[in-house]
């Protein structure tokens, strides 16, 4: 099996061995499409699938052991499917997190409408602060979680700010006036319904989740911290939106404040810039758009 390193697939054998009491050898392997941060491979060993993603060790330092920690806060809520972390690790040169195999399957006819529920249920867990007690990634771009009182302090300061000065520092919006960003900031409070932080998955489009084979949403490729619940359902909006159903059904169990449909952009340049600085082009030009309205 060359296209897996040697080093992870000793340290994996020996982790499933020592679950299932006796000598376990990875049988089959194959190529998992979709991401371009890191190789994925689902692998077979015994009768169990299993999901593996792995990369140099050095290149994204911690980023497998946060996405465990935001799995198992997120699976952790119970009220929506998330795959088990079996394990991260260092092999060699190489990390790799070893994850749950999720067998896809066909959306069921309560999907959207069960889906929407859930991520309510989800948001309604909260915590004192805006944040995390630890750092992660949203896609390869470090995410800080420094707690905050305020929404519109952490907005600012840990999400919009430091995109902000990635971008500049990249020329990417070097002509952009600093200024607007305190405008933004200063009629905020007056914008953004004032509400607990909310339990996030952080990253949430039409990219990260599937459909397991009771037909059910499961979630993946968390961003997780604790935020404002409208950030969750701007980003669902971004790149062609959920069936209306969703919407329907979240409303229905939590309600959203007036207006959300006008704070949209407001949520999504936290995203947008993060698109600046991972792929430049058009997203550019929306974040300017949005900003020069302040």
């Amino acid at each position: 099996m060359p296209m897996i390193p040697p080093e992870i697939i000793l340290q994996v054998e020996k982790f499933i061995s020592g679950q299932q009491k006796f000598a376990a050898a990875v049988s089959c392997t194959s190529p998992v499409g979709g991401g371009c941060i890191n190789r994925a491979f689902c692998l077979e060993a015994g009768e169990t699938k299993y999901f593996l993603k792995w990369n140099d060790a050095g290149k994204y330092p911690g980023m497998f052991e946060a996405e465990a920690k935001g799995l198992k806060l997120l699976r952790d809520a119970g009220v929506i499917k998330i795959p088990r972390v079996f394990r991260t690790e260092t092999a060699g040169t190489y990390s790799f997190i070893l994850m749950e195999w999720i067998e896809q399957g066909s959306r069921k006819s309560s999907f959207w409408n069960d889906f929407g529920k859930s991520l309510a249920h989800l948001h309604s867990h909260t915590q004192e602060q805006f944040g995390l007690d630890h750092d992660n990634y949203i896609g390869s771009l470090s995410q800080s979680n420094r707690q905050c009182g305020s929404w519109i302090e952490f907005f600012m300061h840990e999400r919009i700010e430091p995109q902000w000065k990635l971008a500049v520092n990249t020329g990417k919006l070097a002509d952009l006036p600093i200024g607007q960003l305190a405008n933004l900031e200063r009629i905020l409070p007056e914008i953004i319904p004032d509400e607990k932080p909310a339990l996030l998955h952080g990253d949430l489009w039409n990219g990260n989740f599937l459909v397991d084979t009771e037909g059910a949403a499961c979630l993946i490729d968390p961003a997780v911290y604790y935020g404002h619940r409208e950030m969750d359902l701007a980003m669902t909006k971004l790149f062609g939106g959920f069936d209306p159903e969703f919407y329907r059904s979240y409303q229905a169990e939590f309600p959203l404040e007036k207006g959300f449909e006008s704070r949209l952009d407001i949520h999504n340049l936290y995203p947008l810039l993060v698109h600046v600085n991972l792929f430049g082009g058009g997203y550019v030009q929306q974040v300017k758009n949005i900003l020069s309205r302040f």
